[in-house]
This record gives C-alpha cells, sequence and structure tokens, in this order.
C-alpha cells in the first residue's frame, strides 16, 4: 500500500529516568504502517536524553510525511508543550500528530494549545494508516475517522475509527526501530537473575470496570489468543533474551479459564516465564494464584484504593474491603508471590479516619516487596471525577487542570472537608510510618529512609 519514499517517525519524549519502560503503543502503530510498506523510525528522547535543539537538528536533516507523539496528561506542562514547540518549528511539510490517553479526551484544547495539525483520538492504529493514506493523496481529512482538527479556526471531529476487536489481527511491535538493548535492561524485575531481560507486555486492552478516576480510550475488553500470546514470547526471547514481563494489562486476571489456557500453552511450548501483573480481588481463590504460581507469576498488584466500604462505593470500585482483606490472606497464605498494595485517598467519602485504615490495612499485610506509600487521587482528564468536580465547580476544565497540576503526589483539588494544610499534615504522618515500618522490617538504611520522607515533606509544603 506504501512504499519506502512514505517515512514516519515516532518521538518517545524524555520521561527524566534510566529506568524508561517500553513504548507499547508507537510499537504497535510502526508494526501496522511497516506491514503496509512505509518506512518507520523511533526518536526516544527517553533512553538518550536527546535535548529539543537535538530532535530539531534531526527533524532539519529528514523529511517525513508524519511525525507523531503520544504522551499522557501528568507530562503536558512538564515535557510536551515545549517539545511541540520544536516539532513545529522544524516539521516542514509533515503532518504532526498527537495521540494517547493525555489528548484524546480533550482534543480541541490540546489542538489550541500546542499547534499539532492533528490529534488521533483513541486507538489509533486504523487511523495512522488512514491518515498516511490521506496525507499522500491529498485527500480530505473530513474523511479519516478517529481524528480531531482545526480549519480555519473551527474545531472538527470525525467520531472514533473502527475499533479492532480480534487483537490477532494486529502485527506484533515493530521493536527492530527501538533501542532494545536499552529497553529490556534498565528495569529492575522481582526476582530477576544476572543475565535475564525484562519487557512489558500486553494480553488484552480494556477492563471490566469503571471506576470514577480511571480514564480508558476505549469501552470494554478485547482479548489477545493464547497462541498470539505464547508467539511473541517466543520471539521475545529468541531476539532479545527475555523472560521477565510485566504484563500490562489494565486488568490481568479476571477469568480461571484464561489462566489455565495461558498455563497450558506455555507448558506445550516449554517456556518459563517470570511476570508482573494486575488482578481484581472479588475472583482471586487459592486455585488461581496456584496457577499464577505455575505460569512464572513473581508480584500481583491490587487495586485496593480504600479501606473504607463507603469510599469503594462512591468510587465506583465494586469491591469490598472483606474481599480486599480476603484476596491479601490468600496470597500471603499461598507465599511465593510478592503483592502490590495501591491505596489512593482524597476521593469522595475519605477523612481522617479512612486514612488511617488505609494505613493499617497496608501495615497488617504487607511482605514488604516493595515501599508503598499513599498518594491523592488525581482526577486526570477524561475519568468521571474530572468531569464531576467540574460539575461541582472544583475545576473549571483542562486549562485549569494544567495550571493545578505539579506532580501525582500533591492534590490537584481537595475533595475532603479539612484544610490543605490538614491534609498534607496526614499524608505526611501516614507516608512517614509506613517508610520507617517498609525500612524496618527489610534491614534498610534508615538514613535513606529519613532522606524519602524529607523530599515527602520538602513536596508537600511547596519546598
Amino acid at each position: 500500500m506504501f512504499s519506502k519514499k512514505n517515512k514516519i517517525l515516532f518521538i518517545i519524549h524524555d520521561v527524566y529516568q534510566e529506568d524508561n519502560h517500553f513504548p507499547l503503543g508507537p510499537a504497535y502503530l510502526a508494526a501496522i504502517l511497516h506491514s503496509q510498506g512505509a518506512q518507520v523510525e523511533s526518536y526516544c528522547m527517553d533512553v538518550f536524553h536527546y535535548t529539543n535543539e537535538q530532535l530539531a537538528e534531526h527533524l532539519q536533516e529528514n523529511e517525513y510525511d508524519l511525525i507523531c507523539l503520544g504522551f499522557l496528561a501528568a507530562r503536558f506542562k512538564e515535557t510536551v508543550l515545549s517539545l511541540c514547540q520544536a516539532i513545529n518549528a522544524h516539521k516542514k511539510n509533515a503532518w504532526f500528530i498527537l495521540g494517547g490517553q493525555g489528548p484524546s479526551p480533550i482534543p480541541e484544547y490540546i489542538l489550541r494549545t500546542t499547534g499539532a495539525d492533528l490529534v488521533a483520538v483513541g486507538e489509533a492504529e486504523n487511523t495512522i494508516v488512514d491518515l498516511l493514506a490521506c496525507k499522500i493523496n491529498k485527500g480530505n481529512l473530513s474523511q479519516v475517522k478517529g481524528i480531531a482538527y482545526l480549519a480555519e479556526d473551527i474545531f472538527y471531529e470525525t467520531g472514533r475509527n473502527k475499533l479492532i476487536i480480534k487483537l490477532d489481527e494486529i502485527p506484533l511491535p515493530h521493536w527492530e526501530i527501538f533501542p532494545m538493548k536499552e529497553y529490556t535492561t534498565c528495569i529492575k524485575f522481582p526476582n530477576q537473575q544476572p543475565g535475564e531481560n525484562h519487557l512489558e507486555f500486553i494480553t488484552s486492552r480494556g477492563c471490566v470496570n469503571h471506576c470514577n478516576f480511571c480514564y480508558r480510550m476505549e469501552k470494554g475488553i478485547r482479548l489477545r489468543s493464547i497462541d498470539n500470546i505464547v508467539q511473541e514470547i517466543k520471539i521475545l526471547f529468541e531476539r532479545y533474551s527475555v523472560n521477565c514481563y510485566t504484563f500490562d494489562d489494565e486488568l490481568f486476571v479476571f477469568s480461571k479459564k484464561r489462566l489455565l489456557e495461558l498455563e497450558q500453552g506455555l507448558k506445550q511450548a516449554n517456556i518459563k516465564i517470570k511476570f508482573t501483573c494486575s488482578a481484581r480481588v472479588d475472583i482471586i481463590d487459592e486455585e488461581m494464584i496456584e496457577i499464577l504460581k505455575s505460569c512464572g507469576c513473581q508480584l500481583i498488584s491490587f487495586g485496593f484504593e480504600s479501606g473504607s466500604d463507603q469510599v469503594l462505593k462512591l468510587m465506583r470500585k465494586n469491591t469490598t474491603v472483606e474481599q480486599n482483606i480476603r484476596a491479601l490472606e490468600l496470597v500471603k497464605k499461598c507465599g511465593g508471590i510478592g503483592l502490590g498494595l495501591n491505596f489512593i485517598w482524597n476521593n469522595f467519602g475519605d477523612n481522617e479516619k479512612t486514612l488511617r485504615k488505609d494505613v493499617e490495612l497496608i501495615k497488617k499485610y504487607n511482605n514488604y516487596d516493595q515501599c508503598r506509600t499513599i498518594r491523592p487521587v488525581t482526577p486526570y482528564p477524561g475519568s468521571d471525577l474530572y468531569y464531576k468536580l467540574i460539575e461541582m465547580g472544583k475545576l473549571a476544565g483542562p486549562e485549569d487542570f494544567f495550571n493545578k497540576f505539579r506532580n501525582s503526589d500533591l492534590m490537584l483539588v481537595n475533595i475532603m472537608d479539612m484544610p490543605d494544610s490538614k491534609a498534607y499534615d496526614l499524608l505526611l504522618e501516614a507516608n512517614t510510618e509506613l517508610i520507617y515500618d517498609h525500612y524496618r522490617h527489610t534491614g534498610g538504611d534508615m538514613a535513606e529512609a529519613k532522606s524519602l520522607i524529607q523530599q515527602f515533606a520538602d513536596l508537600y509544603t511547596g519546598k
């Protein structure tokens, strides 16, 4: 369909750290373009910490049809805005496209703020192919589904593109254009041995639940086949010696039948892997935990969110504290799998008492695989919580959100009936207790613990 003359660049913005997660979204988009014959390149500012000036030089020296950048809302003002300025100044005849969870729920604001040509709204495997064809053939943008754009300062949105229901139809990620040595060796993985490499991986898209703080681009859940999953695992091991995986599914454990199929598929292929994953507490049982152990699970991350049934109900978590505790006790009873205990605070119904309960639960059931702290919920654009706060007059929209957002460990909006200063005093007290508890149980350096606590204190007080 396309030729090597048709060039697309995927820019992976810097996140100012060395433990970089593999950019699965761009890798899937690159794969589908490559399968259609186009020439695809990556520019990994995250791995190599290229500056905007270096990117500008690269764009000056090359010609592209499309320049693509995906991002999360948290990075918008910190990184993306200045990056967009550099791209716009040097893109030449390319269409500059933004996508991902950051711009998808608020495309008009993003377009007017960044000066980008287009926003790809939602999952973009079909959209990116249609956009390249439109660019090459000088077509009509209004005929391309899944995009938003400005024309003569009027905002247009074309409606969602056709969703890919059968995920096996999407080519495997186009790893070849990314610095795989860096991505597979930069993250420390539980029980990882010398010579073992790690990578992010998805076996599904979507989730069965609808928590008020969560934003996902598409509804429902879609699954890859076990054969397709095993095929990718084989390739990653053969090419990059990867046998440790972070299963980045929003919800990996939701069906005992599927876990049994995965267990059988790995056995038939004679594959041994290690992985971490997420699970819901309301369906986990002892048999499922044993299956996970058999498959190679090293750590299960649970979104417990709160030790209050009232708060769980108000956030529409559709779980109970009793179910949370039961899941914790089952994992500890079975042994051999680490626990990720995730709690958030400052949602509807939260107060000093609910924070204290969260701390008590973490300390009681923690097996100290990770140093756990509690952070306030962030009402990211697209989430029901974001729209509810706008309705309540506590947020005015995307510009207000980005003006207020500084760090996900800070309250963007105080939902509770207490002053901000009191809320931060309580958070510091809670996290101090959790950090000291972790370091005492793991034999860690207490000076390091004090330094971490001081970082929280400086953050909460604005220093």
